[in-house]
């Protein structure tokens, strides 16, 4: 009877972005597979990537989130677990911290206690209500821009050895990265809060590992905007705009105010669609910096593309220094913290 007994109940909740009055909340609930992402042993980094995978959502349930000020709204999860709350809700601002985050809680409607992993049924999380202290935000790409994954190796085999086989504790970020997004994240004066939002193709089995990855080196807390694993082979067939690009126009959509900086790397699409969002949105985007990748032919493709485009700052950078410079010199970032 051991074999049968169920793990207990978890919802994973999406860090995302809303505005004063729009409440926009996703997640996911499944059951606790008891992930260890400290874990060493290459069987159990298997075990582990295979549970991320293979999950047992919790299908059509009521969950509940409560606001600060104790106000509760239901959701429904669909038939993969996931849930969305989009909702008209003024004053929202009134309940966040100096930086913008709105804190809040999700609990089953309808458990048994001894299936639930948290004490008194409670789920945090987070979105983000940029506030009034800001002068851009910052889209930028996760994959080979600030963590090494080797998406231009050949047949991808690097993406398998890090994804798989590499534990989260022990990926590395790209030199310098942390640093230029907590400059970028404090602006000119050093005393902002300029909203970054990491956007992408990663399917969303792997936020707990990006998010985990993102905190231990010391990023700036943003919403983690990745893709449902199921609608990868849809996209391609309804020629539909890539996931990450419909993303940040979604940004720009909803806060009609707030220019952004653009930053990927050379290696797969973020050339393409940053150049697609910089023509439909010259105003809108004051620069995109594209990381190097050893790829030659890559590299000359992206050359190409931008040869005779002059209307925002394109650079592309081997490092994040060069970076940092441009970013100082324009002044997006602050000097004195250089």
């Amino acid at each position: 009877m051991g074999l049968l007994k169920k793990d207990p109940l978890q919802v994973i909740v999406f860090q995302s972005y809303g505005t004063a009055s729009h409440l926009y909340v996703r997640g996911r609930a499944l059951e606790d597979e008891s992930i260890n992402l400290e874990g060493k042993h290459p069987i159990k980094l298997l075990i582990n990537a295979y549970k991320r995978f293979e999950t047992d959502e919790i299908k059509h349930t009521i969950l509940l989130l409560k606001l600060p000020n104790g106000k509760i709204f239901e959701t429904v999860t669909d038939n993969k677990g996931y849930f969305l709350i989009d909702l008209t809700i003024h004053g929202l601002d009134a309940l966040t911290n100096e930086e913008g985050w709105l804190s809040f809680e999700l609990a089953y409607k309808d458990f048994t206690s001894t299936r639930i992993i948290q004490l008194e049924n409670r789920f945090p999380g987070e979105m983000l209500i940029p506030s009034k202290d800001i002068s851009f935000g910052v889209a930028s790409d996760i994959d080979d821009t600030i963590l090494h994954t080797g998406l231009v190796s050949t047949l991808k085999w690097r993406v398998v050895y890090n994804t798989f086989l590499k534990r989260a504790s022990k990926r590395s970020p790209l030199e310098g990265a942390a640093e230029f997004y907590h400059l970028l994240h404090r602006g000119s004066t050093g005393k902002e809060a300029n909203p970054i939002f990491y956007v992408s193709h990663s399917p969303w089995n792997m936020y707990r590992y990006l998010e985990f990855f993102l905190t231990k080196n010391n990023f700036p807390k943003g919403p983690i905007l990745l893709r449902d694993f199921g609608n990868f082979m849809n996209r391609k067939k309804n020629k539909e705009k890539p996931q990450k690009q419909r993303e940040i126009l979604n940004i720009l959509k909803t806060y009609p105010q707030l220019n952004l900086i653009l930053i990927g790397d050379s290696g797969e699409h973020d050339a393409d669609i940053y150049l697609e969002i910089a023509e439909e949105n010259p105003d809108r985007i004051l620069a995109i910096y594209l990381r190097s990748v050893k790829h030659k032919k890559k590299m000359l493709r992206v050359k190409g593309l931008y040869e005779n485009y002059k209307t925002i700052p394109v650079l592309l950078v081997d490092s994040s220094k060069g970076a940092m410079e441009h970013a100082r010199e324009n002044g997006f970032i602050s000097e004195t913290l250089l």
